[in-house]
């Protein structure tokens, strides 16, 4: 039952922050700042949450075959490849480096 309460009350609060984001006025996400935050958040976030996902075990930092993968999808973004061969150059790495035993 727990469980199901949970998930109400997420699904409340999310249609509560959409709500909210509706009643904010046109004039105020018109503002310079607001517009480079929105540009920058997504961004933050999504690095934020892939160093926690690559370094992170439980409360620990760990360095395994996730980093070596992470600086293969890096080294392939620098040469300028495709979204799709930058994910397939960190899953090969990754793959490898934890057959490998490391």
């Amino acid at each position: 039952m727990n469980v199901w309460i949970a998930i109400g009350l997420t699904a409340v609060g999310c249609y509560l922050v959409k709500l909210i984001g509706l009643l904010v006025p046109a004039g105020a996400l018109e503002r310079p700042l607001v517009q480079r935050l929105a540009a920058l958040l997504p961004v933050a976030l999504l690095a934020a949450l892939t160093a926690q996902q690559t370094f992170g075990a439980g409360s620990t930092v760990v360095l395994d075959a996730r980093a070596a993968g992470l600086v293969a999808a890096a080294l392939a973004l620098v040469l300028r490849a495709p979204f799709l061969v930058v994910v397939g150059a960190a899953v090969a790495v990754t793959a490898g480096v934890r057959a490998l035993g490391w």
